[in-house]
């Protein structure tokens, strides 16, 4: 872990906002821009990012009793869940072999030098966030996913107070999904309130439902690079 410069944290208070969508497309936007980037995809229960990379039919394999990464491109390398289960398999775990799994994923795993290690957390504040955030030294802050709408913002305070609490830095906030059906703003009044950064909003789009289900990343369209160029700054700032 001492050789990875920036360690990001992608958090939801609530699930189905799009936290893994906005996960894999920053870490794939950092990577077209020449940067060294890892993914882990900490959700243990529901792991998606190999799916939206294109990745499902991977395995992983080993060297010298460490993990090698999967990789998406010379840039780009990802490690989940989902390359060590049957995609029907449940991962019907408790607390502890959740936690013992993140250290493997942190110790075991051979990242080699990055500029970035994106954290793909399952939504909520419960065994894997604090796993990560008791496990990661020097975490660079968190970005906080949510849709506009009241009943996601409630639970999306809950993961500003987590990383308070744990004195994480906040990178900012992404409101996704804004449009006619959740509504416009409501991230950014809350990102007000609680006098954290609005990194932006993304709309509702058919296109990024199809890139991701397709496995193909929409990170370098214009929808996504005023965000993604933000949180670089923000890093290269700290």
């Amino acid at each position: 872990m001492d050789d990875i410069k920036h360690k990001l944290l992608v958090m939801s208070g609530k699930g189905g906002v799009g936290k893994t969508t906005i996960a894999v497309n920053l870490a794939y936007a950092l990577s077209e821009k020449g940067f060294k980037v890892g993914l882990l995809d900490v959700d243990i229960h529901g792991p998606n990012a190999p799916k939206m990379l294109g990745l499902s039919n991977k395995e992983l394999s080993g060297k010298d009793n460490k993990m090698i990464p999967i990789s998406f491109s010379d840039n780009l390398k990802v490690i989940s869940m989902a390359f060590l289960l049957k995609k029907t398999d449940a991962a019907i775990w408790r607390g502890p072999m959740k936690h013992n799994v993140i250290k493997q994923f942190l110790d075991d795993v051979i990242w080699g030098e990055l500029d970035y290690l994106v954290i793909d957390l399952p939504p909520g504040t419960g065994d894997e966030a604090l796993s990560i955030s008791q496990l990661l030294n020097n975490i660079t802050g968190t970005i906080i996913v949510s849709t506009p709408q009241e009943v996601a913002l409630l639970d999306c305070i809950k993961s500003i107070d987590f990383s308070k609490k744990l004195k994480i830095p906040i990178l900012g906030l992404i409101e996704n999904m804004s449009g006619e059906i959740f509504g416009e703003g409501g991230g950014e009044e809350t990102a007000k309130k609680e006098k954290i950064s609005f990194l932006g909003r993304l709309e509702l789009n058919a296109e990024i439902r199809k890139a991701g289900d397709k496995g193909t990343p929409f990170a370098t369209k214009e929808l996504f690079n005023a965000i993604s160029n933000k949180i670089q700054k923000i890093c290269e700032e700290k």
